[in-house]
């Protein structure tokens, strides 16, 4: 299989409800899962180059890591505040949209599942939620700013 194949494979499981997939013939082997789980890309072929699984490794993650599970305190920082963290790699949005207030600002008192942000990853958004009733202490990213999984946006005191 080539690799403007497989990109077109990934692209069609991606844009699905598919959360498995799995091809097997003589030269090579494709699985493909996405979801909560770990996700990745598998490839075993003796006929394409190294390079390829890499390169079609990067779109399957970052299309499937939005159904990742949000992960929204970590363990309390010195100075008595803890985080929420980004559960995903994306892009970090203050707002719903360009014309709407922020969800969240520094001095804000918010409740537990409350909206605080959005991360966007290839074009799907995921609500981040305060897990607990927190003050607002500083908004650690600027709005539009790439971020990783596991990165601070938020420094809260819980209430």
């Amino acid at each position: 299989m080539n690799i403007k194949d497989l990109k077109a494979l990934v692209k069609t499981i991606t844009d699905t409800d598919i959360t498995e997939f799995e091809m097997e013939n003589d030269d090579e082997r494709i699985l493909i899962k996405r979801g909560p789980d770990t996700e990745y890309v598998q490839m075993a072929a003796p006929t394409i180059a190294a390079a390829a699984p890499a390169a079609v490794a990067a779109p399957a993650v970052a299309a499937t890591s939005a159904a990742a599970p949000a992960a929204a305190d970590s363990a309390p920082a010195d100075d008595g505040c803890e985080i929420i963290p980004s559960p995903i790699v994306g892009t970090f949005y203050r707002k719903a949209s360009p014309e709407a207030d922020a969800f969240v600002n520094a001095g804000d008192v918010v409740e537990a599942d409350q909206t605080v942000c959005l991360v966007e990853a290839m074009k799907m958004f995921k609500e981040i939620q305060a897990e607990f009733k927190c003050k607002i202490v500083e908004i650690l990213k600027d709005d539009a700013a790439p971020v990783e999984f596991g990165e601070p946006l938020f420094k809260v005191k819980r209430i």
